[in-house]
């Protein structure tokens, strides 16, 4: 049966092609990965990869902290809460002793679940099973001891993050101590800053709970670290970890404040770890820092228990 249409297919006989030698090609037989040989270890895997997309840039991101932590310039790592929830804490406070990371950033969830881990030794609730009669965020110690913290910490000009640990150095339990990123940060002198919305965390629908210091005592720490950011500068890294809001968006304040202020801020680079790659810490995070400024951001997506470990390891060995 014949077409009905009154176009017809369009014949190729003319169309003009070209030799595969002169377009070439940005994936070449160079880039291929090499298969792992046992026994080649950590240094063996990751010069095994192949030389495509991510692969080179986790590479670079290795290098760049090293550099920074060689050159003495700020490794500042962002926390969201599913980092601490992954059981990452050890990973990172190895990493701090080891001069790999300088100061902390945590939201409020990576401030609760630390803070519980070090208090109780378990965090993250079954939110489906208490949710229906409202048992939800309603741990009395938890919403009583940090708010207590934050409230005597304001009063005595300490920031969220220092308020917490001090506050973990009297009541955690010796088992669980050294799985808490908020006291091991504080015995070790090393900055942390904790940034919190309103109403956004368990703590704030307890009773003890003071907005007045809640906010002075995260916006003290929204100070410390701006104050922290100006030695990103010439070659430091800002790392944010699991954090899709509430980090991107101060980090970027940050960077304006710093600079509003007159220190520069150029040079550096910036990573977002995260199983999903989202708006804001992808423009805020990864690219508008470097906007005329010549520093450079990467976006690794995997899983936090998987690849923050692996970036410790490459770190260590890369040092080693």
């Amino acid at each position: 049966m014949p077409s009905k249409y009154q176009q017809r297919p369009l014949s190729f006989e003319n169309l003009n092609t070209v030799p595969i030698a002169d377009r070439g090609g940005k994936v070449s037989w160079a880039h291929m990965a090499k298969p792992y040989q046992k026994g080649a270890g950590l240094p063996g895997l990751l010069s095994s990869l192949p030389q495509i997309l991510a692969a080179p840039n986790f590479l670079e991101i290795v290098e760049a902290i090293c550099r920074a932590r060689e050159n003495k310039r700020a490794i500042l790592f962002g926390l969201g809460g599913h980092v601490i929830k992954c059981g990452l804490a050890p990973v990172l406070l190895d990493l701090m002793h080891r001069g790999f990371i300088t100061a902390f950033v945590m939201n409020g969830a990576a401030s609760i679940h630390d803070f519980e881990i070090g208090l109780a030794g378990h965090t993250s609730e079954d939110v489906e099973a208490v949710l229906p009669d409202g048992r939800f965020g309603a741990a009395e110690e938890t919403g009583r001891e940090m708010n207590d913290a934050i409230a005597e910490g304001a009063a005595a000009g300490l920031g969220m993050g220092e308020a917490l640990g001090a506050r973990l150095e009297r009541l955690a339990q010796p088992q669980y101590a050294p799985y808490s990123v908020l006291l091991g940060a504080w015995r070790a002198g090393v900055p942390v800053t904790v940034h919190v919305a309103l109403g956004t965390d368990t703590p704030h629908t307890h009773p003890r709970a003071d907005a007045s210091a809640i906010g002075l005592a995260t916006h003290l720490d929204f100070r410390l670290l701006c104050s922290l950011m100006r030695d990103l500068h010439d070659g430091g890294v800002y790392l944010n970890v699991g954090s899709a809001v509430v980090l991107p968006e101060v980090f970027l304040k940050a960077v304006s404040v710093v600079r509003n202020l007159g220190y520069p801020l150029a040079r550096f680079t910036t990573v977002n770890f995260d199983f999903l790659q989202h708006y804001r810490p992808t423009v805020n995070v990864v690219h508008r820092p470097h906007a005329k400024r010549d520093g450079k951001g990467y976006a690794i997506t995997g899983h936090h228990e998987l690849m923050i470990p692996l970036l410790a390891a490459a770190l260590i060995e890369r040092t080693a």
